[in-house]
């Protein structure tokens, strides 16, 4: 039985083990002081790009002007799942605009696409404003993450710990150190292995998330190497069965 006992204290050790995270590697901005220069970021904008959705608002002083436009853009488009009605930009980066005809907005940002519009409506109505937001805003989220998939969001401004906790938020057992975002830059796509423990990503360009970026949070090294398979469920379930063995084995001397 003395010998069972000490297999099973060391079972139970290398369980505690196994299943323990050093507490720096749950902690995000481990380098922050009490006391921080702010960081100033350059948030890039996302481009608008063939296939995307747009929501095309005309405003003018003239509310029959604003009913012609956008009840236009409602008989033409419909509603979609988000309950918005909107422009599908075509293969071409074009979309077809009521009397105006279609306007390529490919490459561009939503002020200034808003700007082009406006410019062609000049010929037709003047003292126009044009509102231009994307529709069916997604982040996808995969890896290390209490919930994976692809996530909605309405904010103009989405950080990466925001669309991260959209998923639930990061495991224990995911890597804040190393975390990979993917984004579409106009025809290139870009990899970026992200340390989300550093303050000074608040200054980089890809601390806000933009539409359709795909991040994946690895597991951290200790692990993935020694226990690619490894949940704390399956450890429990292989200790007990090893546990019952031994005490079935103990009891039958």
């Amino acid at each position: 039985m003395n010998l069972f006992c000490h297999k099973a204290g060391i079972m139970f050790i290398m369980l505690f083990i196994i299943s323990c995270v050093p507490v720096k590697e749950l902690k995000y901005f481990n380098d922050i002081n009490e006391i921080d220069e702010p960081e100033v970021n350059p948030r890039v904008q996302k481009i608008i790009m063939p296939f995307d959705r747009l929501y095309i608002k005309v405003l003018s002083i003239d509310p029959q002007t604003s009913l012609i436009f956008n009840s236009s853009e409602e008989m033409r488009y419909g509603s979609g799942n988000s309950g918005v009605i909107g422009y599908m930009v075509d293969e071409n980066g074009d979309i077809n605009f009521p009397f105006v005809g279609n306007i390529r907005l490919t490459s561009l940002t939503t002020s200034q696409a808003g700007e082009k519009i406006q410019k062609a409506l000049n010929d037709y109505v003047s003292n126009t404003s044009i509102i231009v937001k994307y529709i069916d805003n997604q982040v996808t989220v995969m890896g290390e993450v209490l919930r994976q998939g692809v996530l909605p969001f309405t904010q103009d401004k989405l950080t990466i710990y925001e669309a991260l906790s959209l998923g639930g938020g990061i495991t224990r057992y995911g890597d804040r150190k190393n975390v990979v975002l993917i984004r579409n830059e106009g025809n290139k796509i870009m990899r970026y292995r992200l340390n989300l423990s550093d303050s000074r990503i608040a200054g980089k360009s890809y601390y806000y998330v933009l539409p359709n970026d795909i991040i994946i949070v690895e597991p951290l090294k200790a692990i993935s190497s020694s226990y690619p398979n490894f949940t704390l469920t399956t450890a429990l379930t292989s200790i007990t069965t090893l546990i019952a063995v031994l005490l079935f084995v103990g009891l039958s001397f």
